[in-house]
Parts: structure tokens; C-alpha cells; sequence
């Protein structure tokens, strides 16, 4: 991007600070340490809380490695339990906020985000939804029976979701169960809540509830993009309107439009990326090897993953062709490995195992270490 209009300060005609470096030309390192602060990776949050706070949406649709994101992000080593009680208290919730996939979001941010990102998300749904014969007239049903099973501070395991809706006279068989529920999130009527317990092993499935019951602190921001995109950045900068079209899944007009509306609130870079104007400060004796779950948002958030992995690093880690994206292991920012873990009743307490991509890159003890750090969240 022409430094036009930048004068001698490096200040811009609407008083936005703006660095005079260009991120595609600098040192890689310099790109990666500034994500690796913004991602909290370098520089933790105070707890789980928080940590989802600053990222404002982790991807979820793996229950474990969406906690397991905020618990990596954070001081102390938080326990699985300490996240889960976030759930439990009506911190966290989760729910379809973006791109069709479900994320961890604070509760109060949930409203706001949907007004945003949900009618793209029913577009997108519409044939899928016409094969299933879910037209407004099912749908108003389905919302009917479900607001009349959780009022009054109701909760609902999924089977027992469906159960009420195929009483009510709202089949649910095959895949429609599953798009009714998405579809009943998208208009802000329900979402994911409370964990339900698991003998034996981390549970792995929450409560669903009202959400104008349980949400008791919504957030209201004047301009829902342009804070849409303003909390994109202070978690995932540096980057640009196309990264947030991509993790948003919105048009990339409608993503430009947000880059410009929120100008006066970031610092930018040349080549159109961004950063926030207060980054977290890196911490002292921060390891240089993490393991983080599948689909972290380190990874998979940005429309462009070749500064963070080599091309058949990326063949390896994903997505593929079934759209899995798998836990990885970086080193100096770079996703150097993959891993694998169990969570079946009996086999969590197992060690989770790694495998290397790119030789060289990261000593056993390290690699150990890492590890370590998740397997004592996941049996905590």
C-alpha cells in the first residue's frame, strides 16, 4: 500500500498511527512474533476468561480443542474443570457464529456477532435446508417447542433436544436434527451451555439453553462490523480485510468495509495489514514449542497459511479433502509436527502422541514439554 498520505510522524490524515514497514518484505520472524503475541501464545492471558476475551472466537466444532485454545493462551495452566466452569457460570458459550462452523464465544459477545454473520450463514443454508424440507413455517414450530421445554432456565442435552422436537410433531431423523439446531442458533434462540458431566473421561458435550435466558450481560456495539473486525485483528494481527473474509466468511466488500470503518481504531501496516495499537507484551521465558489442538485459530484463521508452514506441511496438517485440520506442534511459530491423542473413556490419561514434519526444528525434551502441558489440562 502507497504510504500516501502519511506524513513525517508516520501519522496518517485521520491521526492513526501507521508503521513504516511492509510485513511482505520484512523479516518472517518479525510477522510470525507478532501473531504469536497477538494469539496470547507469546504472551498469555490471565486465564481462560480472558484469553477468550482477547480472541473474541475460537474455532470449536472439537469441543477439547476449543478449550484446550483458551487454556494454551493462558497463565497458570488453567484445568480443563477451571474452563469448564466458565461454561458452567455463563461466561462462555458456544455456537454458530461464522462460516457455518461453531466457535467458543463470551457470552456477551454472541448477539451482536450473529446480527453480523448470521444471514449470510442462512443463505448459505438455504438449499440444504430446502432439501429438508425446513421451511419458516417448521422452523417457527421447532422454536415454539423448544421455548416451551427451556423456559425457566431449562436445559436440554442434544438427544434430549431432539426427543422434544420429534414429540412436538418436528421429525428430526438422519441429519435434520442437526440442522434444526444450527438453524435455531442462527436466529439467536439457543446455544450451547452448561457441560454435561462424563464418567470416566472429559466430557466432550454440553447443555443447550435459551439464549435470551442465559446471556444476561449482552455487549451493544455502535458499529457491529467494525468491531467484528477490530477484535479479529487484536487476536489474529497482523492481518488484512482478506483474512477477514475468510474467518468471517463474508464478502470481501463487506470485509474492506469494515477495514475502512475501523481505521481510527488500528494501527496498520503497509500492504493493507493491521495490528492493534496495544499489543499484549511477551512474556518472559515463554517456551519456544507449543502444541496446539486442531483447527487452532494460530493455524487455520487467515486466508493465507505460508507464513506459518511450508506448503507440504500444510498437506500434511490440512484441511483436507474431509475438512479435518489437525492438532500441530510449532516451533518458533512454525507448525513443525502433528499429534494425536485419545479422549475414549480409559484412554485420556494415555500420552499424547507426536510426529515430526520438519527435521531439526525441535529437541525431543521439547517436544516432551509441550505435550506435558496439555495432557496435565486434559486430566485435570
Amino acid at each position: 500500500m502507497a504510504a500516501e498520505g502519511v506524513n513525517r510522524e508516520g501519522v496518517n490524515r485521520a491521526g492513526v498511527s501507521r508503521e513504516r514497514v511492509n510485513p511482505e518484505r520484512v523479516n518472517p520472524q518479525r510477522l510470525i512474533a507478532e501473531r504469536l503475541r497477538s494469539h496470547r501464545l507469546a504472551a498469555p492471558a490471565a486465564g481462560p476468561g480472558e484469553a477468550a476475551t482477547h480472541m473474541l472466537a475460537v474455532q470449536a466444532q472439537d469441543f477439547t480443542a476449543g478449550r484446550w485454545a483458551l487454556a494454551a493462551r493462558s497463565r497458570a495452566e488453567p484445568t480443563l474443570r477451571r474452563v469448564d466452569a466458565a461454561f458452567d457460570a455463563g461466561t462462555l458459550v458456544r455456537s454458530w457464529t461464522m462460516r457455518g462452523t461453531i466457535h467458543i464465544v463470551p457470552a456477551r459477545d454472541l448477539g451482536w456477532m450473529l446480527s453480523v454473520t448470521a444471514d449470510r450463514q442462512r443463505r448459505q443454508a438455504a438449499a440444504v435446508h430446502a432439501r429438508e424440507g425446513l421451511d419458516d413455517d417448521v422452523l417457527h414450530r421447532a422454536e415454539r417447542l423448544v421455548r416451551a421445554a427451556l423456559r425457566g432456565g431449562g436445559r436440554l442435552t442434544r438427544s434430549e433436544f431432539l426427543a422434544v422436537l420429534d414429540a412436538g410433531g418436528v421429525p428430526v431423523a438422519g441429519q435434520r436434527g442437526y440442522h434444526l439446531i444450527v438453524a435455531l442458533a442462527l436466529r439467536g434462540v439457543v446455544c450451547w451451555g452448561p457441560v454435561v458431566p462424563r464418567a470416566g473421561a472429559p466430557t466432550r458435550e454440553q447443555h443447550l439453553v435459551l439464549v435470551d435466558e442465559w446471556v444476561t450481560d449482552a455487549a451493544h456495539p455502535a458499529d457491529p462490523l467494525a468491531e467484528l473486525f477490530v477484535r479479529y485483528i487484536a487476536g489474529h494481527g497482523p492481518a488484512g480485510a482478506e483474512d477477514f473474509a475468510w474467518w468471517t466468511g463474508l464478502p470481501l466488500g463487506d470485509a474492506r468495509r469494515a477495514a475502512a470503518a475501523s481505521v481510527p481504531r488500528l494501527t496498520e501496516v503497509d500492504a493493507g495489514q493491521y495490528v492493534a495499537p496495544a499489543r499484549p507484551r511477551r512474556a518472559s521465558g515463554a517456551p519456544r514449542v507449543l502444541a496446539l489442538g486442531p483447527f487452532d485459530e494460530y493455524y487455520i484463521s487467515y486466508a493465507d497459511r505460508g507464513p506459518v508452514a511450508d506448503a507440504g506441511v500444510r498437506d500434511a496438517v490440512g484441511p483436507g479433502r474431509n475438512g479435518m485440520v489437525r492438532a500441530i506442534i510449532l516451533a518458533d511459530g512454525r507448525v513443525v509436527g502433528t499429534w494425536t491423542h485419545s479422549l475414549a473413556a480409559g484412554r485420556h490419561t494415555d500420552r499424547p502422541v507426536p510426529a515430526l514434519l520438519v527435521a531439526g526444528t525441535a529437541s525431543a525434551d521439547e517436544v516432551a514439554a509441550a505435550l506435558d502441558r496439555y495432557a496435565r489440562f486434559i486430566t485435570s
